[in-house]
This record gives C-alpha cells, structure tokens and sequence, in this order.
C-alpha cells in the first residue's frame, strides 16, 4: 500500500473476485482506499479473499462485502445491483472480470452445452453486468463511472484449440467499443484489459508447455500479479474526463505478437 492512500467512499465491484485476477485486483482496489463488492458463485470463496486481504485502513468490514451472485443469469446479476445501490447508493467501478476457460479442443469436438456455458459466462455474463452498471451509473448523482472488461490476449489472438473462449473474447471487445461510444453522454468511461500469461493458478499448466499453433508443446514465461494490478489500478485512478480504451499487459517474452 502507497503511504498517500487513503480511504475514500468510491464503490467498485469485482465479479470472479474469489480467486486469481479478480480477487488479486478487488485486493489492490481496497488497498488502494476503495470500497469494494467482491462477486462470485461461492460465497465461501469471497469471504476468504476479503480475509485474505487483510484489513490496511481497520475497517475492512465496512469498506468490503461479499454478494454472491452468478453473472450469467440476468436475474441473479439484478439481484447484485438492487443490493449495491441499497447499500451503498452507487457505484463507481466495475471490472467484468468473471469469465471460464475450456479444455483444448477443435470445433468439431465442441459440443453445443460446452459452448453455450462459455458464451453465458464470458460475453452474457459481461454484458449482463455491464448492463445494469450503465442502469445504475446514469441515474446516480453525480452521474457516471467506469467499467473495464477484462478481454484477454485472446481478445487478439487465438491458441489453438480455443474457439469458444477466443470468440467471447473477441465479442467483448465489440461490447467495449459500442458501450464507450454509448456512454459518452453520461460520463460512463468503458475499457478494456487485455492480459496475457500472469502467474496464477490457472496458468501454472504454461510452465509445463502447452500448445503452440506450429503443432509444438512449449512452456510460456508468466510474469507477477503486481504487473497486473498496478496496470489495472492505473485504469481505475483515472478521472471520467480520460479513459484507457485498450491496454495490453503482458509476460515479456510470450508468444504473442507473431502468434498465429
């Protein structure tokens, strides 16, 4: 934690925020003096990251909260807001970061309940959030906020084996561009997060190698999670008047650019 952080009343929600990115950034968020609503499908969960957390300012009790809620189910996800807004009265951050990986497989080994459990969560699920965050950001005064969608390398670029997550990640990246243009009026400041091979548990496998699209099996560098959040807190501080519409943040050495 910087020294000159200081609690303030700015109300952020993280959804995925039991574990990995989300829970890493909804961290650095409260770190960084934010109020914060940490999402996700077990509860249990995010209860343990805000735990985790530890308690910088001696009110982690009043400044995070764990909602669950599960993103792609529109009912669900309107359940969340109605709570945030009655309990804190607005909100000044979402990061959509909720989202699954598949295993490896070509299209025709895909099933159609594979696919459509990857659209609910990765584009629905973001787009469900988004949705209501605009709802609840025009109506607030003042009025306004940002959201950042977490689009992934895979929002650029595909690995093989990868459609159906490749393709939601490519989709969110239209959800960001039409709801920054849609936003314009009400100072809601839309972005997007493209990260690619951070250390966490769901990327240990790249130690071991995993597939490249010359048909190889190779291991990928990662880099630390604090690149991820001081890149992501640097979106957050913004005031609505700038906004980072794209930002890639990645381990140096991956196979990324001349990937394909």
């Amino acid at each position: 934690m910087n020294s000159s952080t200081a609690p303030h009343n700015r109300i952020a929600l993280v959804t995925g925020a039991g574990s990995g990115i989300g829970q890493a950034c909804a961290t650095a968020l409260l770190n960084d003096g934010w109020r914060v609503v940490f999402t996700g499908r077990r509860v249990e969960a995010l209860q343990a990251a805000i735990a985790a957390a530890g308690d910088p300012f001696g009110d982690i009790g009043e400044r995070a909260v764990a909602i669950r809620a599960d993103v792609g189910d529109e009912a669900s996800v309107a359940a969340l807001f109605e709570q945030i807004k009655t309990r804190f009265g607005r909100l000044d951050l979402l990061f959509n970061n909720a989202g699954i990986s598949l295993p490896v497989a070509t299209p025709d080994e895909l099933d159609a309940a594979t696919w459509r459990r990857a659209v609910d969560t990765n584009l629905n699920g973001a787009f469900f959030c988004l949705s209501q965050a605009f709802k609840l950001m025009r109506a607030q005064r003042p009025q306004g906020g940002r959201i950042i969608n977490n689009g992934s390398i895979s929002a650029h670029a595909p690995r093989p084996g990868s459609i159906a997550y490749t393709t939601t990640k490519h989709a969110i990246t239209g959800l960001t561009k039409t709801a920054s243009l849609d936003g314009r009026p009400f100072d809601i400041a839309v972005g997007q997060i493209d990260i690619g091979n951070v250390a966490s548990d769901m990327t240990t496998r790249m130690l071991q190698g995993v597939p490249q699209a010359d048909g190889s099996v190779r291991p990928e560098p990662r880099m630390e999670m604090s690149a991820l959040t001081e890149s992501f807190l640097t979106m957050a501080r913004l005031p609505l008047s700038a906004n980072v519409m794209f930002m890639t943040v990645m381990a140096t050495k991956m196979p990324f650019v001349g990937r394909g």
